[in-house]
Parts: C-alpha cells; sequence; structure tokens
C-alpha cells in the first residue's frame, strides 16, 4: 500500500520554499505533503519542529531531508509515523555523529564549501561563490537570489549530535547528486552505503531538488511505494 504522506525537511542556509517544484509533482499525484521550516538555530529545535509536523499526520509518512536536513530526518525518524526515509544530497549520520563530524576530515581534492566565519554563532555562505557552490545547475539570477535569501545557520544546528539513528530500523533511499560541490560525492555515497539505502543517481548540484524535482519526486514515490 502507498504510503500518502509526505514531509519535505530543508537543509542549511536555505528555506522550505525551495521545495515547491518537488511538492508540485508530489501534490498532483494526490499526496498530502507537508514542509517543516526549521528555524536552523539547533538540532533539537529542528527536530521538535519536524515531530510537530509529523504529530499532525493522520497515518504513515515518507520523511525527507535535504542536506543538513538528513541529520534532521535521522534523528526525528524515531517518530512512530515515519515508516521511510529518503535522503537528498543529504548527510546520515550515525549514533553521535554530527554535521561537525562529518565535514571534518574531508576526502583529498574535494571542493570546499564557501563558509564564511561565524558572526554572532550564524554561518553564511559567500554570495559571490553561492551560484558555483550550491547551485551551479540554476539560473544565476535563481541562485543570486537563493544566495540573497539565505537562512542564517546556526554552528549550534552544527554541532547537534544524532542519539538513535532512524535508518537503522526504517528503509532508506538516498538520491546522490553527482555534481554536489558542498557534500562530496565519495561522502554522499559511503553514508548511503552504510545506511543500507536504495540509491538512485542524479545529475545535479547540491540544489538538485530544485533543479530537478522531479528526479527527487521520482525516488520519494519510490520510497512511498
Amino acid at each position: 500500500m502507498t504510503i500518502k504522506n509526505i514531509v519535505l525537511v530543508h537543509g542549511g542556509f536555505v528555506d522550505g520554499s525551495g521545495w515547491q517544484g518537488v511538492y508540485d509533482e508530489l501534490a498532483k499525484d494526490g499526496f498530502t505533503v507537508r514542509i517543516v521550516q526549521n528555524p536552523t538555530l539547533s538540532l533539537a529545535g529542528d527536530v521538535a519542529a519536524t515531530r510537530q509536523v509529523l504529530d499532525g499526520l493522520d497515518g504513515p509518512a515518507v520523511l525527507v531531508g535535504h542536506s543538513y536536513g538528513g541529520v534532521v530526518i535521522s534523528e526525528a525518524g524515531t517518530h512512530p509515523n515515519v515508516a521511510a526515509l529518503a535522503y537528498i544530497a543529504a548527510f546520515a549520520p550515525d549514533k553521535g555523529e554530527s554535521v561537525n563530524t562529518l565535514i571534518a576530515d574531508p576526502p583529498p581534492g574535494a571542493p570546499v564549501p564557501p563558509i564564511l566565519p561565524p558572526v554572532d554563532g550564524f554561518l553564511l555562505l559567500d554570495r559571490e561563490k553561492f551560484h558555483h557552490s550550491f547551485a551551479a545547475d540554476l539560473p544565476a539570477h535563481t541562485a543570486a537570489f537563493m544566495a540573497d535569501a539565505q537562512v542564517p545557520w546556526g554552528v549550534d544546528a552544527l554541532g547537534g549530535a544524532v542519539t538513535e539513528p532512524a535508518w537503522r530500523a526504517k528503509p532508506s533511499w538516498y538520491l546522490v547528486a553527482t555534481e554536489d560541490r558542498m557534500i562530496p560525492v565519495p561522502a554522499q555515497r559511503a553514508m548511503a552505503a552504510r545506511a543500507g539505502a536504495t540509491v538512485v543517481d542524479a545529475i545535479g548540484s547540491h540544489a538538485v531538488y530544485v533543479s530537478q524535482p522531479a528526479a527527487v519526486a521520482g525516488l520519494i514515490r519510490q520510497a512511498a511505494a
């Protein structure tokens, strides 16, 4: 039986509006789609926001996370309404891991995300390098808007460690963005393999959920089936 509820969780530096293309793809198929607006102040706060959305559902859901959203769904996915997980170019941490630990030892030659030094406990990406690093397959004007609409990402969120990764108990899917310059592709593949996820590749940037909504929605449909 197909799961009819989908919950979409955004990553760092952006808000939930980037999911609109994926939302449209799934809504036209009759899915009930909800989007979590992470405060991105702390992992605990983002997990609470996600669980609040899950509490309001009338049945099982696929919980979907992009980038840092993968940390959120790994922690929040133990919620009883979550039947499956879908990671979209996302971090998939194990117990005790955080974004900080996962990015601490990048593979040789990996692209370095243009994260500026923290200001008052918050991080932003260099606007001049945002298009190249985060959204290279989007039009320049779209990437410029995303860069100028950035959500400051709290350093406490990056340090938030997962206590009980949901992928250990629930089936997961993983979309690898093969042109990603934020999370190295080998790291994506390693995390997906460790989680035992069903893997699909999409030719796209870190913003693959914006640039390739049909591919992302296709992976989510697999998880829902």
